[in-house]
């Protein structure tokens, strides 16, 4: 008896130890179900009170003109639709030659550090340029967009200044970038327009380079990479651009549709999901391509051209600069007050001319501040030929007097009071007093400079307020003045000043862009 006793306990004790085992396991799972029930329906409840702040608006590609519109000027974060700037910015490169799409960027710390999503590179590594380029369109990958920055602006902050001035060049009046990748940051702004205007910039001006958005997948050192655009093969026409998410903006995205000899790019802000997101975009297809025209009547958009809209809104924003008439780029940011200032900017009276344009040489500056950046690209002079002839209301030149391109001034004035000169706030008679006339004739064989280009003489003239206010020293006795030209049914007037030669104009330049002000020389 005790023989089966001892036999039997070992299975009564194996028993109970399953029959525990099974419990807890039963426990266990119960408790984990409980888990993923409560996961479900938090998410659900994060989802259902998650309300971003949502803009929209679709441009016809072909003309121009915006087919849709909601809320398309007021501020959003930019998200991983900052990277479409970056690209932009190596695309040139790539585009100028001095960057190869089989050249090895370094992998700094910081670029390694970024926050997910990202290729997990290694701070001492590289990547090939083509390579970073699919990491960016596919996996949105911060680390690589940092990359980019530094080895393009030699460090991530100089190359968010770069970024700025590059959108304020293309027309982008609202759009400030602090950062290569989009991540997170209080003071990075951009509006739907201005994504519109980036996108169709891009193809505009890199159509070969474009075609890298239409990525859906790529191999990466024995991985498949692929793509967050779920429109792409799945939506006919659909030829890219760029998707983004930061919980401050939701979900967002840049579409181009090429289809039927149409062209749409349309932008979407706020989704609260991926998938709603998509199928706002969808729907904002479906309504407008069928109404795009098919054949091309607008300019390429670029540095210096025509920008999206022909439709303004109900109470268009401040004057701003209009980069359209403008021959070259301005590679800088609008000067304002400092953030959150309540200041206005108190301009300097200054003399406005009428102006017959001729053939001017305009030589640009470097884009790229500060002077130490290894890859500073060279000055180069361009030949500008501007065809627009306007009526000047300046009285006829004397004898022997020939016209130039700040028109004729007379050799003496009566009365009067001295030109504004740098920090200087005097009134200006009707007529020009003799020492602006000075000024402006003996800049015919010297050299101006233009800080911008506006639709509006009252801007035009804050402008030169806050480039004397920032550069009194080098600007010295250059007499600041505004200059109207007209532009078809519209008028321009550049904000510029004169009585400068060559030395003394580049260092004015030179320390407007540093103060993110656009700066270019002009020789007559």
């Amino acid at each position: 008896m005790s023989g089966r006793g001892s036999q039997v306990q070992p299975f009564l004790r194996w028993g109970a130890l399953g029959l525990a085992v099974l419990v807890a396991v039963a426990a266990t799972t119960g408790d984990a179900d409980a888990r993923s029930r409560r996961a479900r329906h938090h998410k659900a409840a994060a989802t259902s009170s998650y309300n971003p702040p949502t803009a929209s608006i679709v441009v016809d590609g072909n003309s121009g003109k915006v087919l849709q519109a909601s809320n398309p000027d007021a501020p959003r974060h930019p998200a991983s639709l900052t990277k479409m700037m970056t690209l932009y910015l190596l695309f040139e490169r790539l585009d100028s030659g001095k960057v190869k799409l089989t050249s090895e960027m370094p992998v700094s710390a910081h670029a390694a550090a970024q926050a997910p999503s990202k290729m997990g590179l290694k701070p001492g590594e590289t990547i090939p340029v083509e390579s970073a380029i699919k990491a960016i369109v596919t996996k949105s990958a911060n680390d690589v967009a940092v990359v980019i920055g530094e080895y393009l602006g030699g460090d991530e902050s100089s190359f968010a200044r770069m970024m700025t001035a590059k959108a304020q060049s293309l027309g982008m009046m609202h759009t400030t970038y602090r950062n290569a990748s989009g991540l997170p940051n209080d003071e990075q702004f951009t509006t739907a327009r201005d994504q519109a205007i980036l996108g169709r910039a891009l193809q505009d001006r890199f159509p070969n380079y474009f075609a890298y958005f239409k990525t859906r997948a790529f191999a990466f050192r024995g991985r498949t990479i692929r793509g967050h655009n779920r429109l792409l093969g799945s939506v006919d026409g659909v030829d890219g651009i760029k998707t983004g998410y930061i919980r401050d903006s939701g979900f967002n995205i840049v579409t181009s549709v090429n289809r039927d000899n149409r062209h749409i790019v349309a932008v979407v802000f706020g989704g609260r999901t991926a998938r709603a997101r998509d199928a706002v975009v969808r729907n904002l297809i479906d309504d407008t391509i069928k109404v795009a025209a098919v054949r091309r009547t607008a300019p390429p958009v670029g540095e210096g051209t025509a920008v999206a809209e022909t439709k303004l809104p109900a109470k268009p924003p401040a004057p701003t600069a209009d980069p359209r008439p403008e021959p070259v780029a301005v590679a800088a940011a609008v000067d304002a007050p400092e953030t959150g200032s309540t200041d206005p900017i108190k301009p300097n009276t200054v003399r406005t001319l009428l102006v017959r344009p001729g053939k001017t040489q305009v030589a640009a500056l470097s884009e790229l501040p500060p002077s130490s950046r290894k890859m500073m690209p060279p000055a180069h002079t361009a030949s500008v030929s501007l065809v627009t002839t306007v009526k000047s209301d300046l009285p006829p030149p004397p004898p022997g007097a020939a016209p130039g391109v700040l028109g004729v001034l007379p050799a003496k004035a009566e009365g009067g009071t001295k030109l504004a000169s740098a920090g200087a706030n005097v009134p200006i008679p009707a007529t020009p007093p003799e020492p602006a006339a000075a000024q402006a004739m003996k800049s015919r064989s010297g050299w101006m400079i233009q800080v911008g280009a506006f639709p509006e003489e009252k801007a035009a003239k804050e402008r030169l307020s806050a480039a004397q206010t920032k550069a009194k020293q080098q600007l010295g006795e250059a007499a600041p003045f505004t200059e109207k030209v007209a532009k078809g049914e519209r008028s321009l007037y550049r904000a510029r000043f004169a009585g400068l030669d060559k030395p003394q104009a580049e260092a004015a330049c030179k320390h407007l862009k540093q103060s993110e002000i656009p700066c270019m020389l002009i020789r007559n």
